[in-house]
């Protein structure tokens, strides 16, 4: 089954999130998400990534869905089933990736991750913002793909 990736929009804050329960466990999975060097090699909505994915650090990503720009992200937290990425500048506009593992019983894990773009500058741009769904649909396909 394919993913399906929901958004909720309202006048200052928008959001996309997704989940997908994965076959592998946590560990493996999260090791694929902190791997910067082999990160366009399984993520097919990554141009670029450099830096190392580590709690405290910076990273320079550049995503197929505006090539053009380099996203200096701040690694929040990364831990054993939870990674948080955040973007911009408070109170005017910040965007927070947030990815978390939940192991299960049969062995699997669910895979959830959603950003979230708050701020006064948000009902100015968000026309101008693209549609996340395709790209968190296929992100979540890949990861998934990559662990099992």
């Amino acid at each position: 089954m394919n993913p399906q990736a929901i958004s909720a929009v309202s006048t200052f804050e928008m959001e996309t999130k997704i989940s997908i329960n994965i076959h592998a466990s946590p560990e493996k999975i999260m090791a694929l998400l902190t791997d910067a060097p082999n990160f366009t090699r399984w993520n097919s909505t990554i141009v670029s990534i450099e830096g190392e994915i580590e709690q405290g650090k910076t990273i320079k990503l550049i995503s197929k869905l505006d090539p053009k720009r380099t996203f200096k992200l701040k690694v929040l937290e990364s831990s054993p089933n939870k990674m948080v990425w955040k973007d911009g500048f408070a109170p005017m506009f910040t965007g927070v990736r947030t990815f978390s593992l939940s192991p299960k019983a049969d062995g699997t894990t669910d895979f959830t991750m959603s950003e979230v773009f708050k701020g006064l500058m948000l009902p100015l741009i968000k026309g101008s913002l693209p549609d996340f769904k395709p790209n968190f649909e296929q992100y979540a396909s890949d990861l998934k793909k990559a662990t099992e």
